[in-house]
């Protein structure tokens, strides 16, 4: 090897190892989330909007959704973003306006990443049926999916109500 490639080596050397200097530090990683405290904001926020629902206060209820919530209920059409939402809460009550929810059963399960949430829950919807003027009482599964707001709240994206068949009356 002569001299010139010898120094043409060292010099190849010496710039892989410089370009090596130059590579960033590897980024920190991310805290991981709380999920338990998320989980209990979560189960507070669906208190609150359970709150809000048996106090037939609309305006106050639909403050829980994300900006294009999606509200499934069984036998209804979709219903997209908190105006629309409000609008079927109130036809509702126009109908029905002695009704009345709770929910049993609660899971919230927290991504990893914290920034979504689901609330799974049994409910029982007790009102008037529009039809037969009736008290009914209707049970189901109920789904809140959460999403983190770009300002730090948790609000609802997802919203899936789906009754269950009534229990067969009990034999004597």
């Amino acid at each position: 090897m002569t001299k010139i490639q010898l120094a043409g080596a060292a010099m190849a050397g010496l710039m892989a190892a410089s370009l090596g200097g130059c590579t960033p530090p590897p980024k920190a990683a991310a805290p991981a989330a709380d999920t338990g405290k998320i989980a209990d904001t979560i189960k507070a926020d669906v208190a609150a909007t359970v709150a809000a629902i048996n106090a037939h206060d609309g305006p106050k209820a639909v403050t829980h959704d994300a900006p294009d919530v999606l509200v499934m209920f069984h036998g209804e059409p979709n219903l997209v973003g908190p105006a629309a939402d409000l609008k079927g809460f109130q036809q509702f009550l126009a109908v029905s306006p002695d009704a009345q929810m709770s929910i049993a059963d609660e899971t919230v399960d927290v991504a990893a990443s914290g920034d979504m949430a689901i609330d799974r829950s049994t409910y029982t919807f007790d009102f008037t049926d529009p039809k037969t003027k009736k008290k009914v009482t209707e049970t189901g599964n109920n789904i809140w999916a959460y999403k983190l707001q770009p300002d730090g709240t948790w609000k609802i994206a997802w919203s899936v109500a789906s009754d269950t068949p009534a229990t067969a009356a009990a034999k004597n």
